[in-house]
């Protein structure tokens, strides 16, 4: 795609969801795109590699979240993939402290070069198990934020965000448009870890018809010194 067509149709999205880029964001998702189908043909980053797609299927549903997210914060991306949603993110809120966590080190490399490409400050990708990552007094409740895009059910998902944020922090889940059952079998550890459903924010991607939904979670007290359990272990007995 074309620098001017793909200006234009990301801010003809952006706009609508309240988030106006500048040239020089505009600029850095370009070359964010071109890296992204780059690096593609040698390790898989994404399904999704038609430009007009990657423009609202990442880009954008990466950024409609950035109104939950306070000036000045410190957030991490658990199992970012290719760095969604925390570098789009970061480039939209340069105010923002991010850390990028995946356990494949060939997308740690590949989000290095995109850092690097961009020029992008006070964020870093780091190779490790979430699991393992949480456990580590450097890191554990030290986030004001994390988040997480399509990784796991709600309550897996739970066991490994909410020992990152500290309390009063919050875990902010990207979802796709079927929740009930999900939420209604995570209501259980999500109150073990220490957190509170705040609200449930559901949307469509702008001009189309994909329904979304943001789980924000609040942490209200710390977490119990056992979780996460081992790696493997949440996603194969989910506390329910």
């Amino acid at each position: 795609m074309l620098k001017e067509e793909f200006s234009q149709k990301i801010q003809e999205y952006s706009n609508e969801i309240g988030v106006l880029l500048n040239e020089k964001q505009i600029n850095q998702i370009y070359t964010y795109m071109n890296l992204l189908l780059e690096w593609n043909e040698k390790i898989n980053l994404t399904a999704i590699t038609k430009p007009e797609e990657i423009i609202l299927k990442h880009f954008i549903d990466s950024m409609t979240i950035a109104k939950e997210i306070e000036e000045e914060a410190r957030l991490i991306d658990v199992g970012t993939g290719a760095g969604f949603p925390g570098i789009p993110l970061k480039i939209i809120r340069e105010d923002m402290e991010v850390t990028l966590l995946d356990s494949l080190n060939k997308r740690i490399l590949f989000l290095q070069e995109v850092i690097n490409q961009l020029s992008l400050t006070k964020v870093e990708a780091i190779h490790s198990r979430v699991e393992e990552f949480g456990k580590n007094k450097k890191y554990r409740e030290s986030f004001d934020y994390a988040t997480s895009r399509a990784v796991a059910n709600l309550s897996t998902l739970s066991e490994y965000l909410i020992p990152l944020v500290k309390v009063n922090g919050c875990c902010i889940s990207m979802k796709g448009p079927d929740i009930k059952e999900e939420i209604q079998q995570s209501k259980k550890a999500i109150l073990l870890l220490g957190g509170k459903i705040e609200k449930i924010h559901n949307f469509q991607l702008p001009k189309s018809d994909i329904k979304r939904n943001v789980i924000v979670i609040r942490k209200v007290k710390q977490t119990p010194p056992k979780y996460p359990r081992k790696p493997g272990m949440a996603a194969k007995e989910p506390i329910r």
